[in-house]
């Protein structure tokens, strides 16, 4: 029960009103200086009159959550509820049902963006392009509807085109992915016939972003690439070898527009109002503007919205005056986003940026104020964006004063950002890729301080390059400063040991990830047991070198003369050529696994390139060769060539400015401790015989003979069996390393095998291939004739060294 007490007291001390509490105390509800100054005297002198009433209790807490939190559930089921019957039915649906075709009117609702294919031999660029059907045409007459769908597409017509654009197409319909939104998947079979241009947004965002990229033409080709991807997301230019350090380094968030560019945005934006001596509501409505144009430029994709949903709450509160709990902010971001659009649900792209987001807000500032050694003094309490922004503008965010740490506040807070980050992501890096990254946190702190230059001086650049572009490649050269900085820092981290750990995938990994922290908190709080742990550890890795020591030798092994490179189903190949230069010969599919072999092998000039035959896995990783590194010139074969593949390698090296020579027998070259000589291939080299094009292709491999002064190698390109019996006819010097010739396909000819004489046979092949290389065939010819085989696919990277008088073969292992 519940009191209420009425105390009428005379004048002058007016009346009061109080409450009997439930602990039994009277809160009495009148000014303390109308008190009778007699302690006492006043409540003497009142009237007291007693009501009792029915008591009046609050609800618990968690009966509030828990209906916010039905309430949400049921309001997300609603809308995917409605999606799935939208995408489940209809003319669309129908027709992926029956893998039917038909021509349909669509809309792009994104980038095209460009998947890189090599399959073997071949390259093939093609397409992926979320799109939403506007029209069918089906046998009743035209349709209308609106779905979202897929489409796989090639040719170099979806390269210009841009989301809002309506086109018309024809293609093969199929049923989506389980658990996708999409009303299906289309193969499209021809170019598209453009119905209709872009909105006047997606126009200016186009502009805005070609000023940006013809601006950063003016930096080196890693950083040009790297700029417009920092600043807006426009990856189109990037480097494959930039993109992998950046992922294994933890680095790939900065490639992605989210709330962190917005903030750096929405910062220098306050910063300027300040300066002008703007009011406070119009430095947030000035922060607004920024980041609306900031958006128009990145393009409106998820994590774009949520970051600019959640400026948009923190700039109101910083306007009002009232700040808001960033949590809360990111909260209602959350939901709206998947009210709007409920696929987000299933990507991690948007899982990424949340947690990301939420550890920043939660982790760090408790993490920068252990660091610092105490904690701010706050009037009232603000968190988040708000603020931040509010701290920005000197609005009514925290107040003064800091306790003395043991770091400087600025320092913490420099390391708990990026910290917080990385350790609130980690769960969903394990469960999606299965790895951890334990250089990511360093990675991150180095490469943080040069992030926000980059960005603001790329932004401005963009805004200036419709009016002036020398103003704006003015503005890119600093900002090329700042993202050379960030290559190198991911180029170092992912070069690493133990850059990235891997890690059980799914369910299990995150249970593991749970155990392992636990354990780690458990450690981590007393001293001995720290001690122990780092002991134990130790003892652990002293163990793992020893043991493993004799089976795998130190890389680069001392001295090496020639190394197969672990680059997958593909050839690549590096002759020593001197301190730090080698001669590479074919370079792969993947430009990415290249750069790392020669990295590996501290390969900083290439005075020579041998292109052995114009098959995509021994050309396309030609782009990794040049990374950083002076080359010479290239040689290619004389033979029958694959007409795409040879005009795209011709462009590439004019376009390098890199001059083209043609292999003719009998042309030698010397380089430090090797000589390298062409033996084949022959002016009219044999046609194939039953092998089809590409074994025409194949048999004009460029063949070479490497003599050093321990021995000598035979290096056979992807030559089948009438070019090999050409060679013997011919005949060649023997060789004691021989590499196996087309992977160790089993179209070979025993006596030319026989005829090489070699004590070991390389074979370069991918783990796991389709094309059943090595063959059992050629395998077991190679055992009769007493020759050691040694597989990258087996053994990872394979070198040559000299040793003892002769040469024997070292094995990196995998």
């Amino acid at each position: 029960m519940t009191a209420l007490v009425l105390l009428g007291c005379p004048a002058p001390t007016g009346a009061a009103v109080g409450v009997i509490t439930a602990a039994g105390a009277i809160l009495v509800m009148a000014p303390p200086s109308r008190w009778s100054s007699r302690r006492g005297a006043g409540l003497r002198r009142c009237r007291l009159r007693v009501t009792v009433t029915n008591p009046v209790r609050p609800s618990p807490p968690w009966k509030n959550v828990a209906v916010a939190v039905l309430g949400c559930v049921a309001a997300v089921a609603g809308t995917v509820a409605f999606r799935v019957h939208a995408v489940g039915t209809g003319p669309v649906a129908d027709l992926a049902g029956r893998n039917a075709s038909a021509t349909v009117e669509a809309v792009l609702t994104d980038d095209p963006r460009e998947v890189k294919q090599r399959t073997g031999e071949f390259r093939r660029v093609s397409f992926v392009v979320p799109a939403r059907i506007e029209a069918v045409e089906t046998f009743a007459g035209r349709v209308r509807t609106r779905v979202p769908v897929v489409l796989f597409a090639s040719g170099e017509q979806w390269r210009s085109l841009l989301p809002s654009q309506r086109v018309e197409i024809r293609g093969r319909f199929g049923p989506a992915e389980t658990g996708e939104l999409l009303a299906a998947v289309i193969m499209v079979r021809e170019p598209p016939r453009v119905l209709s241009g872009p909105s006047w947004v997606q126009r200016a965002a186009e502009t805005l972003r070609a000023g940006l990229r013809e601006a950063a033409d003016a930096l080196p080709p890693d950083r040009r690439g790297l700029l417009p991807g920092l600043v807006v997301g426009d990856v189109s230019r990037m480097e494959e070898e930039v993109a992998a350090d950046f992922k294994e380094a933890g680095l790939s968030h900065l490639l992605a527009v989210s709330g962190a560019n917005l903030a750096i945005v929405a910062g220098a934006a306050v910063l300027l109002a300040r300066g002008a001596g703007l009011p406070l509501a119009a430095r947030a409505v000035f922060a607004v503007l920024a980041m609306l144009a900031f958006a128009i430029i990145a393009r409106p994709s998820p994590s774009v919205l949520r970051a600019l949903l959640m400026g948009t709450v923190a700039a109101v509160a910083l306007g009002t005056g009232r700040s808001r709990d960033g949590v809360a902010a990111l909260s209602v971001s959350v939901l709206g986003l998947i009210l709007f659009d409920p696929a987000l649900a299933r990507s991690y792209g948007f899982a990424l940026s949340v947690w990301a987001t939420g550890g920043i807000l939660v982790l760090a500032p408790r993490w920068r104020d252990r660091m610092s050694g105490g904690q701010e003094q706050t009037g009232r309490p603000s968190g988040g964006a708000a603020g931040w922004l509010g701290r920005m503008s000197g609005g009514r965010g925290r107040a003064s004063g800091r306790m003395a740490g043991r770091c400087p506040r600025w320092a913490a807070e420099v390391i708990a950002v990026p910290a917080a980050a990385q350790v609130a992501v980690t769960p969903i890096l394990v469960l999606m890729s299965g790895q951890v990254a334990p250089v990511a946190v360093p990675a991150n702190l180095l490469a943080g301080p040069a992030v926000a230059p980059a960005t603001l001086l790329g932004f401005a650049a963009a805004l200036v390059a419709p009016v002036s572009m020398p103003i704006a490649q003015l503005l890119v050269r600093p900002a090329g400063l700042a993202c050379g900085w960030i290559i190198e820092v991911a180029r170092h981290a992912a070069g690493l040991p133990l850059a990235v750990i891997p890690w059980p995938g799914g369910v299990p990994g995150l249970l593991l990830l749970a155990v392992a922290v636990v354990a780690a908190v458990t450690v981590a709080r007393h001293r001995r047991s720290r001690w122990i742990v780092v002991a134990a550890t130790a003892g652990m890795f002293a163990a793992v070198v020893l043991s493993t020591t004799p089976v795998v030798a130190r890389w680069p092994p001392p001295g090496w003369l020639l190394v197969a490179c672990d680059v997958g189903q593909g050839d690549a190949l590096l002759v020593a050529a001197g301190p730090g230069r080698a001669v590479v010969v074919d370079t792969g599919a993947d430009p990415v696994l290249i750069d790392r072999c020669l990295r590996s092998m501290d390969v900083r000039e290439v005075p020579l390139v041998v292109l052995t035959h114009p098959h995509a896995d021994h050309v396309g990783g030609l782009d990794g060769v040049f990374r950083g590194r002076r080359v010479g010139a290239v040689v290619v074969s004389p033979g029958a060539r694959a007409a795409g593949e040879a005009a795209r390698l011709s462009g590439e090296l004019a376009r390098r400015e890199v001059a083209e020579w043609t292999a003719r027998p009998g042309v030698s070259w010397r380089f430090g401790p090797s000589e390298l000589t062409v033996i084949g291939p022959s002016e009219g080299s044999p046609a194939a015989s039953g092998g089809g094009e590409g074994a025409v292709v194949n048999n004009a491999s460029v063949v070479m003979h490497v003599r050093w002064a321990a021995g000598a190698a035979l290096l056979s390109g992807d030559i089948e069996t009438e070019a090999q019996a050409e060679l013997l006819r011919r005949g060649f010097p023997p060789a004691e390393i021989f590499k196996v010739p087309h992977h160790g396909s089993a179209r070979s000819d025993p006596d030319f095998f026989a005829a090489v004489g070699a004590r070991a046979a390389l074979i370069s092949a991918g783990a796991d291939n389709t094309y059943g290389h090595p063959a059992p065939s050629t395998l077991a010819r190679l055992n009769r004739l007493g020759v050691r085989t040694y597989r990258t696919d087996l053994s990872g990277d394979l070198a040559v060294v000299a040793r003892d008088g002769g040469l024997a073969v070292v094995v990196r292992g995998r």
